[in-house]
């Protein structure tokens, strides 16, 4: 997803040292991330469609109205989970891959710098302008509902942030992951896009098939949304809105019975699970390859 010849790279005339040589990959990443026209195209989609709900949120309620930031996060939450890991697995994928197709990959590795250094740089640079392209779209967002004076639930909005913050890097870890096993940036893009497809929408239908045909117990319901990081992300948003999370069937309600206040814990593990694993299988495999 980004250029590698965009921005001037040349280790050799850096410091030494483990951290200098990670802040000087991620600060080209972060650079080219910037000058990226479809990462700009998406997070200027985010900040609008963030400024166009949190108002929408508070049309109609008039002087004495509830809506505030508990109103708009629940109206962000489908946005989020179009936008955000698509945006996030999309610029993990194409981050090893897409140099090892355009065969730069060598010349970057041609540099004194371990693949290590090199990975872990290229991490931390989409991380930072990932997350800074969702600081803006909430920043935005919480501009406009402020201004009309609704503040109500905003402990419930920053929880949203929060866990988008988390589901974004998980699903950039995931990104990495899957383009560390491609040699073709093609190949990695359209294996992101397949996962996100099958993660938002082959899930809910799983699940729903799997409840009517084979009638799961509302535990296995419950796991099986722990497994999935968009229904991890879901169920946390909803129970900080709610306070109750019997509005996603039986396995919120049986979710709520059995675990209560370890809840948020549980979902936000669940949800660094999919941050440490992926990328901790992704270094193995980059750093074990013998090839370019």
């Amino acid at each position: 997803m980004t250029a590698v010849t965009s921005t001037t790279f040349d280790l050799r005339t850096e410091p030494r040292g483990y951290v200098s040589q990670v802040c000087v990959v991620a600060l080209k990443e972060l650079r080219d991330s910037l000058r990226n026209k479809w990462f700009l195209s998406f997070s200027l989609l985010f900040a609008v469609l963030t400024c166009a709900l949190g108002y929408l949120s508070m049309a109609g309620t008039g002087l004495d109205g509830v809506a505030g930031f508990g109103r708009t996060a629940a109206s962000l939450i489908n946005v989020i989970l179009l936008i955000v890991p698509l945006q996030a697995l999309t610029i993990g994928a194409g981050a090893l891959a897409g140099e090892r197709d355009r065969g730069t990959l060598e010349y970057l590795l041609a540099h004194p710098i371990t693949r290590g250094e090199l990975l872990a740089g290229k991490f931390l640079g989409c991380a930072i302008a990932l997350l800074s392209s969702l600081a803006l779209g909430f920043g935005a967002g919480m501009i406009v509902v402020a201004t009309g004076g609704r503040t109500q639930q905003i402990g419930g909005f920053l929880l949203m942030i929060l866990a988008t913050n988390a589901l974004a890097v998980a699903m950039l870890s995931v990104g990495f992951l899957i383009s560390a096993l491609c040699r073709r940036g093609s190949t990695a893009i359209g294996i992101a896009i397949l996962f996100w497809f099958s993660l938002v929408f082959l899930s809910d239908l799983g699940l729903m098939g799997g409840t009517l045909l084979l009638h799961f117990q509302a535990r296995t319901l419950f796991l099986a949304t722990l497994a999935n990081p968009m229904q991890s992300f879901k169920m946390s948003v909803l129970g900080s809105i709610h306070t109750s999370l019997d509005v996603l069937g039986p396995a919120g309600a049986y979710a709520v019975r059995e675990y209560g206040p370890q809840l948020p814990a549980i979902f936000m593990t669940a949800i660094a699970a999919w941050i440490v694993l992926p990328a901790l299988s992704a270094y193995a495999l980059f750093t074990r390859r013998g090839d370019a």
